[in-house]
C-alpha cells in the first residue's frame, strides 16, 4: 500500500517461484515480469507457458515479458562476435547490460518498488542486502522479502504447494540464466558456481543486483 505501484521480478528461479505463487494467490494487484534474454535454455521457455497458463487468471493482469532492443544486439554481435562475453569481464557484462539491465529499466518505469528473489545464502556479494533497501540505480524502493530464506526452505515451499518449476533443477542447475553462461554443478559446489564459471566470485551478477546498477556497466 505504501509503495504502489510496485512489481515483482521474476527469473523464473526457484525463489521467484515461491514469490509468483503468493502473489497470485494472496496480492494479484502486484504486477509480475519477466526478462528473455533471448539466449534461455528450452527448460526455461517450458516453464514460462506453465506459469502463463497457471498464474495468468489469478492475476490482475498477465505477466508481462520484457525483451532486449533487437537494434543494440545486432550491434554487439556483429561488433565483438556471438560468443564475446567469454573473452572478457567486459564484454560479459556488456552483453548483460543489452540484455538484462536496459530491459529491466524498461520495466522498472513507473513503479515505486519491485520485489526480488535474492537470498543471502546465494552469493558472497548478497551477503549484505537487507529485505528492504533503496535501490539508488533506479530510484525506488527494493524488497528481497527471501532474504533469509534458505534452500530447504525453498523447496518445502515449492513442494508443498505444488508449485512449478524449472526441470533443468533436477539436472543439477540451482542457478538459472541464459544457456551459455549456466552449466550444471557437482557435488560440493558452491550453488552459484554454475553461473558464468570462467570468471572469479567477485564479478558474478549481471548488473542487475549492484548498486547504482547503470554506472558499473
Amino acid at each position: 500500500d505504501e509503495h504502489s505501484p510496485a512489481t515483482l521480478a521474476s527469473s523464473l528461479g526457484a525463489e521467484d517461484m515461491v514469490l509468483t505463487d503468493l502473489v497470485a494467490w494472496h496480492v494479484p494487484s502486484i504486477s509480475i515480469f519477466t526478462l528473455d534474454t533471448g539466449r534461455l535454455n528450452p527448460e526455461t521457455y517450458d516453464l514460462l507457458a506453465k506459469v502463463q497458463a497457471l498464474y495468468n487468471p489469478k492475476l490482475a493482469q498477465p505477466i508481462e515479458i520484457y525483451y532486449p532492443q533487437a537494434e543494440a544486439i545486432e550491434t554487439y554481435v556483429c561488433t565483438h562476435g556471438i560468443y564475446a562475453f567469454y573473452e572478457s569481464i567486459e564484454l560479459r557484462k556488456g552483453c548483460c547490460g543489452i540484455r538484462k539491465v536496459e530491459p529491466l529499466k524498461r520495466a522498472l518505469f513507473g513503479k515505486q518498488a519491485w520485489i526480488t528473489g535474492l537470498r543471502r545464502q546465494q552469493s558472497g556479494a548478497r551477503t549484505n542486502l537487507a529485505e528492504q533497501e533503496w535501490d539508488e540505480g533506479h530510484d525506488l524502493t527494493k524488497f528481497n522479502p527471501l532474504i533469509e530464506w534458505n534452500e530447504t526452505e525453498v523447496w518445502e515451499y515449492v513442494r508443498a504447494h505444488e508449485v512449478p518449476y524449472n526441470a533443468l533443477h533436477d539436472k543439477h542447475y540451482p542457478s538459472i540464466g541464459c544457456a551459455p553462461c549456466t552449466r550444471a554443478i557437482t557435488l560440493g559446489e558452491d550453488v552459484r558456481a554454475g553461473r558464468w564459471w570462467w570468471e572469479n566470485e567477485a564479478t558474478k551478477e549481471c548488473g542487475l543486483h549492484v548498486k547504482k546498477t547503470y554506472g558499473n556497466l
